[in-house]
């Protein structure tokens, strides 16, 4: 008897996600290390601004402020058809994440010096707003020559295994 969906555990898992925002760009200046999700606290107007699509993440980070993991430099745009209650765009957000998880991410960043990044903010299939974030290592110049020469490579070798058949 076969599924309906047909695919991996994975792809089950993803269904009914609707990405927001995709960081791209941390996953070339960045060695990531661990992720986790997190929830994020929101005002309305934010949660229908980010409905239309519109937020970005390229600029933002995570930092620890008397306990509680905040999310900072996100920009999420004000949305139109607020008027006067509308909200900060570049306000710092609190992101929701259990104790445990956020003594795992302090420790990182005390004791290793690492960085907290954001990686997507999306809706999950109950409507709710969440981001994954990562615990980071910024990478070297040498490190990101390294990274483009492996893409260059993985292209070339696609390529010549299409010619081959």
């Amino acid at each position: 008897m076969s599924s309906k969906s047909g695919g991996a555990k994975a792809s089950r898992k993803e269904e009914g996600i609707k990405v927001v925002s995709d960081n791209r760009r941390a996953r070339y200046d960045y060695e990531i290390l661990q992720a986790f999700e997190a929830g994020i606290e929101l005002k309305g107007s934010e949660v229908k601004s980010l409905r239309t699509g519109h937020t970005n993440l390229a600029e933002a980070y995570a930092a620890m402020k008397g306990g509680e993991l905040w999310l900072i430099n996100s920009n999420i745009p004000e949305y139109r058809e607020a008027n006067r209650f509308n909200h900060e765009p570049k306000r710092p957000r609190k992101l929701l994440l259990h104790k445990s998880e956020i003594n795992k991410l302090s420790a990182g960043v005390l004791k290793e010096h690492l960085t907290i990044i954001p990686l997507k903010m999306f809706f999950n299939p109950r409507g709710r707003v969440k981001v994954d974030i990562a615990l980071a290592r910024g990478k070297k110049l040498h490190d990101k020559r390294e990274t483009i020469k492996e893409r260059s490579w993985d292209r070339e070798r696609a390529r010549l295994m299409r010619e081959k058949g």
